[in-house]
């Protein structure tokens, strides 16, 4: 009698010595520590898919495997380093110690590291250590290179792209980013405020005052300009493309919004992907884990797509006029990679433009060297904004926190336009 049940209810055909369903767990166990979230459901999915598809070909194996742990395109790089260093390379440990321990290769540029290599390795080798130096015999010269007073940690933790960290090294720079200087310039108000020094007579408190005396005028009232602190608004772009540098600029917007000194008089947050949505009040929360996971936790468009376009729209349309009454400084986090309809796009950001007092537009792309708007969205958000500033590293987010108090820096808005 022909067993009719589907694979997933049948008792599974394993050897007496099941190695490769160990192995496939402790691969799981790997792309789990290096950030793909991977439960127990999914690996009894991949090992009925393995028992069902069979292990003669190496690139079936590859593709049931990915079919049953990538859930998003963004995990596909850390799925390939981890199955390339795990399944497919017979040294994959020297492969990852290349990866994690500096080595000295004459003058010759070592290879950086691609996006999510250092995680692979970091969680394949799960902490372990680097092998011992080579035994040397008693007539040769051992020579020592200490290259630890060349470049600091915090320095190279500041200009190392967030993309490229690893799991410990997301979490200094965290810490760096909570305890990041970000000083903020009043703006002058309309309103005066007395001042017995003050260069303006202020009437209405000389009249009160000659009131109370009936009608002479004893002194004359004073007052000088006033000031304000700014507001600042943060539209986030968290779709996949931008989903590690969004976290991080949250986490410098939440480092803002609890500064006990002065600063920004209100700091609001949007995020979108396919729609709007308003996060202000969950970085209120003082803890700064919880704030953000209860900023996911409303954002449901959280790495998806993203319409740009039409999410500006919907901002113009609803908040400007209720946030943005005094002029706010308005931070736009975005890679400008517009699948929608470029022409609406530019008509939005024009109109966010003129409702702001300065429209700062953070794109991590500016990473690359070699950048040119030549996407039609980049293009036509480019004329409409007063400064374009990078956002993948520290060291960019400290020059976004002076661009924020700057009235005229303009980023590389110059060099880009010069490229359209």
């Amino acid at each position: 009698m022909t067993d009719c049940r589907p694979p997933a209810d049948r008792a599974l055909d394993l050897p007496d010595d099941p190695k490769l369903m160990q192995n496939i767990v402790w691969f799981a166990r790997a792309l789990r520590k290096a950030g793909i979230p991977i439960g127990p459901g999914r690996v009894l999915t991949a090992l009925r898919a393995v028992a069902v598809a069979g292990f003669s070909d190496r690139r079936d194996f590859y593709h049931v495997l990915a079919s049953c742990f990538i859930g998003r395109a963004e995990h596909r790089a850390i799925y390939d380093q981890i199955f390339r260093l795990y399944w497919r390379d017979p040294r994959y440990v020297e492969h990852m110690m290349a990866l994690l321990v500096p080595s000295v290769r004459g003058t010759q540029d070592q290879r950086r590291a691609q996006p999510a290599e250092r995680r692979a390795a970091e969680a394949l080798l799960d902490g372990a250590a680097a092998d011992p130096p080579l035994p040397v015999a008693d007539d040769e010269a051992l020579i020592e290179i200490d290259a630890r007073g060349t470049q600091s940690d915090t320095e190279r933790l500041r200009h190392l792209d967030f993309e490229q960290m690893s799991v410990a090294e997301m979490t200094r720079a965290k810490a760096v980013i909570a305890r990041m200087a970000m000083p903020v310039r009043p703006l002058p108000s309309r309103r005066g405020v007395p001042d017995p020094r003050g260069n303006r007579p202020d009437w209405p408190a000389t009249m009160r005052a000659a009131a109370r005396t009936a009608g002479e005028l004893r002194q004359l009232r004073h007052r000088r300009v006033g000031t304000r602190m700014p507001s600042l608004v943060a539209i986030c772009d968290i779709s996949g493309s931008m989903s590690v540098y969004s976290r991080f600029i949250l986490h410098f917007l939440h480092a803002m919004a609890n500064r006990p000194q002065p600063g920004w008089s209100q700091i609001h947050a949007f995020t979108f992907g396919t729609r709007l949505t308003n996060i202000t009040r969950h970085l209120r929360h003082r803890d700064v884990d919880a704030a953000l996971a209860a900023a996911g936790a409303e954002a449901q468009d959280w790495e998806g797509g993203t319409r740009i376009g039409a999410c500006l729209t919907a901002f113009n349309r609803d908040w400007s006029r209720r946030i943005m009454g005094q002029g706010a400084v308005v931070l736009l986090i975005t890679d400008g990679l517009e699948r929608g309809d470029s022409v609406l796009l530019g008509r939005a950001t024009e109109r966010l433009h003129l409702s702001a007092r300065r429209l700062i537009w953070v794109n991590p792309l500016l990473r690359f060297d070699a950048f040119a708007p030549r996407a039609a969205g980049i293009a036509a958000m480019l004329p409409h904004i007063d400064s374009l500033r990078a956002g993948h590293d520290i060291a960019s987010l400290e020059g976004l926190a002076e661009a924020l108090c700057s009235p005229h820096d303009n980023g590389d808005k110059a060099r880009l336009l010069a490229l359209v």
